[in-house]
């Protein structure tokens, strides 16, 4: 079974998410629409793929696409989903999942209904780091873990600039505040990716920003709101806790790792910063680093990911770690860049698989709101100073 897909947006993501779903054996046709047309017809053009369509809503009206990838600005991706969930269409969404509470339970209580797959693209899902950590949990290697921490340090400067300005055109600078716990899933999803619990509650605290530049601000971005970094703890269920970062002003080398986690046991402990992971427990220290280090890619450097994705190379050209499974990949991946610690060639393998063979994939609708959610109730924690507040769940994927 093959199914053609239509991607939403061409701008800084999906150029490379088209090549590998267009290179997928699972996926006969790849279409393109986008609100800037010539947009689409480059992307069409430069990838090879079968064409493009003047509107979302004439791609959800076309018999000719089974399914959609949103890549467009992040607040709007809740709306686009139901859209095409309404339309009958299968969803592969990037994150964020949505960006209020009642979005994600329409998204979830919509796929219950219906039977469509629906999958977010969480690249932190797949990262070494997490991979490792959720075999080791599995073993039991840790002990009974208690504590975890994730975070996405990424400042704005440079390429968020880039990402909204390209999105947003003379709009973009007053979107680039958004604020950064409504884009939780890159510090939540690696901590709930191998920690198989959820959040119950939340306590944050923000910072506000200091630079006048009319971005993180109140009164001149679209979002009320002027944090720059925000720290969040978990509660989490069954107990223990966990906490994240999201932090937008900092003095960090985000190009070499934006996300990164650590797990605490009582048997055992790992920590990865942003050029060395560690395995710890009381006889001593591994140094764990090349079994979680992305190796880049063999394939050979491809000129139009500079103007199809005009983010930091890197996210787009590393390879897959030690870690990493490629068993169960298609080999036409074998010589595609990939991207974020390896995670791309994952995503689009497993959204394809999940349509064809009508299965759950990874991050369903249900892990997808326990990624999202805590962020969500977080950002209003923060709001109200700390207040702690407790965190809504729909509970497992039906089987």
């Amino acid at each position: 079974m093959t199914f053609s897909l239509g991607i939403v947006g061409a701008g800084q993501f999906s150029g490379q998410f088209a090549a590998l779903f267009h290179a997928h054996p699972g996926v006969r046709d790849v279409y393109v629409t986008d609100a800037l047309p010539e947009r689409a017809e480059h992307l069409v053009a430069a990838r090879g793929l079968a064409g493009t369509f003047p509107s979302y809503s004439a791609m959800l009206e076309s018999p000719l696409v089974d399914a959609v990838a949103v890549f467009t600005r992040r607040w709007t991706h809740g709306p686009l989903v139901m859209q095409g969930l309404n339309a009958g269409k299968h969803v592969y969404s990037a994150v964020p999942m949505a960006v209020t509470a009642e979005e994600v339970a329409a998204i979830v209580a919509t796929v219950r209904a219906t039977g469509l797959t629906y999958m977010l693209g969480e690249t932190s899902h797949y990262h070494p780091a997490t991979v490792h950590a959720r075999a080791r949990i599995a073993e039991g290697a840790f002990g009974r873990l208690f504590y975890a921490e994730g975070d996405y340090v990424h400042d704005l400067d440079p390429d968020f600039y880039d990402a909204h300005r390209d999105g947003g055109g003379e709009d973009g600078r007053a979107t680039a505040g958004h604020p950064p716990l409504l884009y939780p899933t890159h510090s939540v999803g690696g901590v709930l990716g191998a920690w198989r619990t959820h959040a119950v509650s939340v306590s944050a605290i923000g910072v506000r920003a200091d630079r006048d530049d009319r971005v993180l601000d109140r009164y001149a971005g679209m979002f009320d709101d002027d944090m720059s970094n925000v720290t969040a703890l978990f509660e989490a269920a069954g107990g223990g806790s966990f906490r994240t970062n999201e932090f937008r002003r900092v003095g960090y080398p985000a190009h070499l790792r934006a996300s990164r986690f650590r797990f605490f046991g009582t048997e055992a402990s790992m920590e990865q910063l942003a050029t060395v992971a560690l395995w710890q427990d009381r006889g001593g220290v591994e140094d764990i680093t090349e079994l979680l280090e992305p190796k880049r890619s063999p394939a050979p450097d491809d000129p139009s990911l500079a103007a199809l994705a005009p983010e930091p190379r890197a996210a787009f050209t590393s390879g897959s770690a030690p870690v990493h499974d490629r068993s169960r990949l298609p080999r036409e991946f074998d010589r595609l860049a990939n991207g974020h610690e390896g995670s791309h060639h994952f995503l689009v393998d497993d959204f394809v698989t999940a349509v064809t063979r009508r299965a759950l994939p990874p991050v369903n609708a249900w892990v997808a709101a326990r990624y999202t959610l805590p962020g969500i109730v977080a950002h209003e924690s923060a709001r109200q100073g700390g207040t702690r507040l407790d965190i809504p769940d729909f509970g497992d994927a039906p089987v």
